[in-house]
């Protein structure tokens, strides 16, 4: 990923979480799926909750208000804020948990989590199939929270990995 692609960050690369993934889909589709709420609200987020969309204005300045809801009935919130669409190319967001209005608030499961991660999503056209690339970076960080990221990473990488399985599921649906 490129500087660019880091703007405003306050972490270094070496801090950046990413995953790559392919998909049995057009490029257009897979970005349909990220942009459209009943399509978001059949695969995104953990394996375990559903997705509920508050608002989604995928357009810079727009943003992507969410509540995921367990079993346990168990809601977390969390937002997106738009800073570059490129269709069906490119999604550059900040992402944050929230509250149901969408004031940025702690991670639940831990008070050294960044409060904002930059997205940098790119879907690559391989004839027919998409190739999704996702690299997040936190920004406006303490030390701590940089820390608390990077050893997040496996974590990360095993609920993305869950999200990126109903993605394909739907997509193939």
């Amino acid at each position: 990923m490129t500087q660019d692609a880091l703007t405003n960050s306050s972490a270094s690369d070496d801090a950046a979480f990413t995953i790559t993934r392919e998909f049995d889909a057009s490029r257009e589709a897979v970005f349909r799926a990220w942009t459209e709420p009943e399509q978001l609200e059949r695969w995104w987020g953990p394996v375990g909750f559903a997705l509920t969309v508050a608002g989604i204005d995928p357009r810079p300045g727009g943003t992507f208000l969410y509540r995921m809801r367990n079993d346990a009935g168990f809601d977390m919130w969390g937002r997106f804020v738009y800073r570059e669409i490129v269709r069906p190319e490119r999604m550059v967001y900040v992402s944050s948990f929230s509250d149901p209005s969408g004031g940025i608030v702690r991670a639940p499961f831990s008070a050294e989590w960044p409060l904002e991660t930059l997205s940098t999503m790119v879907f690559e056209d391989l004839g027919g199939r998409t190739r999704l690339h996702l690299h997040g970076v936190p920004i406006n960080a303490a030390e701590a929270e940089i820390r608390t990221f990077k050893a997040g990473h496996e974590s990360m990488r095993q609920g993305w990995g869950g999200t990126m399985d109903q993605l394909a599921a739907h997509l193939a649906g």
